[in-house]
């Protein structure tokens, strides 16, 4: 009985005479040139620019103003001293949390872009596995991989198709994909 249940255990689940296609995938290449991240780069690029033009809009009215307390300060009276100070101020304050509040935005809109363009790769990867019946893809934590086993290049080409397919006539330029 014990020599029944070792041969049992010791049979391979899957037969010999059938191979296992394996493949990898370069996370990081696929990002890097995939249209779909250029776009949502683009596109956030885009957004940081006008916010950081209003930034700067903004510091460069407080620091004339600084200009003025210090030209016309000596000057001014007590309540008008008082009240451009007061200005300065309350402006500074609006700026550093209108700048927090960017660095937020930010960084909260660079992490849906990523998790989006991450859910499109996957199912990429996992349409092109079951197109070419292989059953395991590796991707990050590698060491080596024979770059004949690399489907990275078929992932950019099937992302690049995609996004040809979906930014028609109709589709919005400045939307990321």
């Amino acid at each position: 009985m014990v020599a029944a249940l070792i041969g049992i255990t010791t049979q391979p689940a899957v037969s010999a005479d059938s191979a296992y296609r394996i493949a990898v995938v370069d996370p990081n290449r696929v990002v890097e040139q995939s249209p779909q991240y250029e776009a949502a780069r683009d596109a956030l690029q885009r957004e940081i620019e006008e916010r950081e033009r209003d930034l700067r809009e903004q510091q460069e009215q407080i620091t004339a103003l600084q200009r003025q307390l210090e030209r016309d300060g000596p000057l001014m009276s007590e309540s008008e001293l008082q009240r451009l100070q007061n200005d300065i101020r309350s402006r500074t304050r609006k700026v550093k949390y209108a700048r927090d509040e960017f660095q937020d935005d930010f960084a909260l809109r660079q992490n849906e872009l990523r998790t989006k363009l991450s859910r499109q790769v996957q199912e990429v990867v996992v349409e092109l596995a079951k197109e070419q019946k292989i059953d395991l893809i590796l991707s990050e934590g590698l060491v080596y991989a024979n770059p004949r086993i690399d489907i990275s290049d078929l992932v950019i080409e099937r992302l690049k198709q995609e996004f040809n397919r979906n930014s028609g006539p109709r589709a919005d330029a400045s939307a990321p994909r």
